[in-house]
């Protein structure tokens, strides 16, 4: 009977995790930085990130990820599309630094996208 019990404890756990893992891909991305750019006071060299958000929205953290390490956070609005883009495409503009400012991320086959602020740059 314990036996039973346990089994069942465990099918119940396991039906659950599938699920919580799902709903925490939903706000990560991964994005390939082909140029340096500047998002808050942090200058993100070339390369892949993941970016993953908190919330749902639109006001969100977000926070940018290297080889596992978060190398930035800074708050960002999460807005809808009206169309899906096919790849990823990232909006930069001049900031006071000289370097390229992220302005705007739009997830390839998605309609999320990810907007931030320039103030304080």
């Amino acid at each position: 009977m314990k036996h039973l019990q346990y089994v069942a404890l465990f099918l119940t756990l396991a039906s659950f995790s599938p699920l919580g893992a799902f709903a925490k891909d939903k706000n990560v991305h991964s994005v390939n930085l082909a140029d340096a750019v500047q998002i808050g006071t942090t200058q993100l060299k070339p390369g892949s990130y993941k970016v993953e958000w908190q919330g749902t929205g639109p006001n969100v953290q977000v926070n940018f990820l290297h080889e596992g390490k978060t190398v930035a956070t800074v708050p960002g609005t999460l807005k809808t599309n009206e169309e899906r883009i096919t790849r990823d495409e990232i909006v930069t503009d001049p900031s006071s630094t000289g370097a390229r400012a992220l302005k705007e991320i739009d997830f390839g086959h998605q309609k999320e996208a990810l907007v931030f602020s320039q103030s304080g740059m």
